[in-house]
């Protein structure tokens, strides 16, 4: 099936797409199994990561990033780590590029920014951001982790969990309550560094897949930061992290038709080759069908992303826009790879094969970033009102 073509990226894009799967082909491919089985990447694919540019594309010149505020090479990244199947492997470097970095730049002082961005632009300094806790997801008014003011400094004590990057992280961006009394007006965002008495990384995570990406509990107990390190005005945090929200949910978009076509792609690949009863299993109606069914719903997919894209780098990507293309992206995805497993048979369900793989990294993009029923009440209030 000819795809629709896509005018949204331009030959510098294109040339970038070409050097970073490159990069993914000879760096992190050969790699991904050994660190699926370490249960995260090497230290090592970070600086080289940064070696090659691929880190803080939107951090400054002077502090050696790229200097870029073009998201489209962002999605360039994303689509290629979907593409290629690494997601578990590569995923914290878009985390970090696109989730955590743009709190960094656009809040920082010239102090902080000084201290903090040449080093996540070489891949010395692995970059998360602590939000989830233990008994609080997606509400996030409801965190307990506080940050009292002592003289020049915040004690900091609670706990998070969940978060990706959590133990290679070197500057966890924290979300805190500094004063409980006025709920999201009391939020703010402190970040803690690799090192501080008292801040202590828990268990990585056993997840069901995306195992390379390290995921982990922390604790914070009496963890003394400095004034200094808070990023921003003191509580104003919750309107950073609803500002910040949109891109990432669009990121999460991305890859996720990334991975459906993937899967797509493979399992064209395969029932093509397979053969039973004398014929491939692709010709067969029910197959022919499905497989036409799921490559139109991802062009079309792809067709909305593409457009949100264009909003977003106009600054005109609404809240409500990013969450309808993550929710709607992230469950066609999980139906995608699904379908895909079952016409692959019983090899479907063998983690030598790329499907399989993909099936148990998928199921988390329906949850993180916003679950699909709270992506569903963002675009129901802009619906009906409420």
């Amino acid at each position: 099936m000819q795809q629709i073509p896509r005018t949204l990226f331009n030959d510098d894009h294109d040339q970038f797409r070409t050097a970073f799967r490159a990069w993914l082909d000879n760096e992190v491919v050969p790699n991904h199994e050994q660190w699926e089985r370490d249960g995260l990447v090497s230290r090592e694919i970070w600086l080289e990561a940064g070696r090659h540019g691929f880190l803080g594309l939107t951090v400054p010149e002077k502090f050696g990033g790229g200097g870029t505020d073009d998201y489209r090479f962002a999605a360039v990244m994303a689509e290629e780590i979907g593409m290629t199947g690494v997601i578990g492997s590569a995923n914290g470097m878009t985390l970090h590029n696109d989730i955590v970095l743009p709190y960094f730049v656009s809040l920082c002082n010239e102090e902080q920014q000084q201290r903090w961005l040449p080093g996540m632009v070489t891949g010395e300094r692995i970059g998360a951001i602590a939000m989830t806790e233990p008994n609080t997801g997606s509400d996030l008014v409801g965190i307990k982790t506080t940050a009292v003011r002592h003289g020049d400094s915040f004690v900091v004590n609670g706990a998070k969990t969940f978060i990706s990057n959590g133990i290679l992280s070197d500057a966890v961006i924290t979300v805190v309550k500094t004063d409980p009394s006025k709920a999201h007006r009391g939020m703010s965002l402190l970040v803690l560094e690799r090192g501080m008495p008292g801040f202590e990384r828990g268990r990585n995570l056993d997840k069901m897949g995306m195992h390379a990406q390290d995921t982990a509990e922390l604790f914070f107990t009496d963890v003394e930061v400095p004034a200094t390190n808070m990023l921003g005005d003191e509580g104003m945090g919750f309107m950073y992290l609803m500002t910040n929200l949109a891109q990432e949910r669009l990121g999460i978009a991305i890859g996720a038709v990334a991975v459906a076509q993937a899967a797509l792609n493979w399992t064209v690949d395969y029932t093509t080759e397979r053969k039973a009863f004398g014929q491939s299993i692709a010709h067969f109606q029910h197959s022919k069908f499905l497989l036409a069914e799921l490559a139109t719903e991802v062009q079309i997919a792809q067709v909305y992303v593409d457009r949100c894209i264009e909003l977003h780098l106009n600054q005109a990507l609404t809240v409500e826009q990013a969450a309808a293309a993550k929710f709607w992206c992230t469950e066609l995805q999980n139906k995608v790879v699904d379908r895909c497993v079952q016409l692959h048979g019983g090899y479907g369900y063998m983690r030598e094969y790329p499907i399989a793989r993909a099936w148990a990294d998928s199921r988390i993009q329906t949850i993180y970033g916003g679950t699909s029923e709270i992506m569903k009440e963002i675009v129901g209030r802009s619906v009906v009102g409420g």
